[in-house]
């Protein structure tokens, strides 16, 4: 046989165990879902700027117009050497 007293003790210990929210622990829905979209933004911005940086690596290595020339002109200048070289043997 159970006594109301006990009964209120056994009813308030286990809403004892239940954490109460605090007013100014909780924030409103807006503001968590403007964390949620700027974070997501953040990592949109970082897939975007691999892509780039792949596709900047995969049509030109990272290279100017003007270094691609010079690079050209210096393997054109070593096949001359070479070429000379095997005409003069």
């Amino acid at each position: 046989m159970v006594t109301s007293q006990y009964n209120e003790w056994w009813n308030k210990r286990v809403n004892d165990n239940i954490p109460k929210l605090r007013e100014e622990d909780v924030r409103p829905i807006e503001e968590y879902l403007q964390v949620v979209l700027s974070e997501i933004e953040i990592i949109n911005l970082k897939m975007d700027y691999k892509k780039l940086r792949r596709s900047i690596r995969t049509t030109g290595l990272g290279k100017t117009s003007k270094q691609w020339r010079q690079e050209i002109q210096e393997e054109k200048t070593k096949a001359d050497q070479w070429e000379k070289k095997f005409q003069d043997s």
